[in-house]
């Protein structure tokens, strides 16, 4: 399996963010987006996401499933956590496990691995900044997905819960997965980096 992008061009606002941009990112693999505030690294991750459009170039899952999008075989893991306040911590988790589709592992079991185990049954409403984190990260194993588009992945968590993303991520490139992210400091795992400027 193979992500690629050639000669993508972004555009928001009817400002250029970027153009001409190629990567290519291996099974096994993980590529680091870095870049001041405001250079694209969002904007990359939104787009390859299928959140935005291409303002131009083309991108690729070569090896994936051919009749899905890439959308359909990637988790986006924004910089918002998007829970509803209301719902347990579990009824979160089995929204977005039904949401996503695909093969999906047992709940409870994913919230232990995030250390969210002891509030499965507590509103989300209650939960800290870390633990909503915590929560969004647990998608990325509740459905399994070959692709993992992070933007700022540790973002709230403290140093206990950026081992946890780390060791997470250690464990979906050893199985064959591809991790694009964008990041600030180090990503926690072996990864080539991808520098983007720009003022957007």
């Amino acid at each position: 399996m193979r992500l690629t992008a050639q000669g993508l061009k972004c555009v928001r606002g009817g400002r250029d963010i970027f153009s001409g941009l190629d990567l290519a990112v291996p099974a096994g693999q993980a590529l680091a987006v870095t870049g001041i505030n405001g250079a694209g690294k969002s904007s990359l991750l939104r787009l390859m996401a299928g959140l935005l459009p291409a303002a131009g170039g083309a991108i690729t899952l070569e090896g994936g499933e051919a009749e899905l999008t890439l959308a359909e075989q990637a988790h986006y893991l924004g910089h918002r956590d998007a829970l509803k306040p209301s719902l347990t911590v579990l009824e979160n988790l089995n929204f977005w496990r039904g949401f996503l589709g695909g093969e999906a592992i047992d709940g409870p079991a994913s919230l232990k691995t995030v250390g969210l185990g002891h509030a499965a049954h507590l509103p989300a409403a209650f939960l800290s900044a870390g633990q909503r984190r915590r929560l969004s990260i647990a998608r990325l194993i509740a459905v399994n997905r070959p692709v993992w588009l992070l933007d700022e992945p540790t973002s709230a968590l403290d140093t206990s819960g950026q081992a946890m993303v780390a060791a997470l991520m250690g464990a979906h490139l050893r199985s064959g997965g591809i991790i694009l992210a964008a990041t600030h400091g180090p990503l926690g795992v072996p990864a080539q980096e991808l520098r983007i400027g720009g003022d957007a």
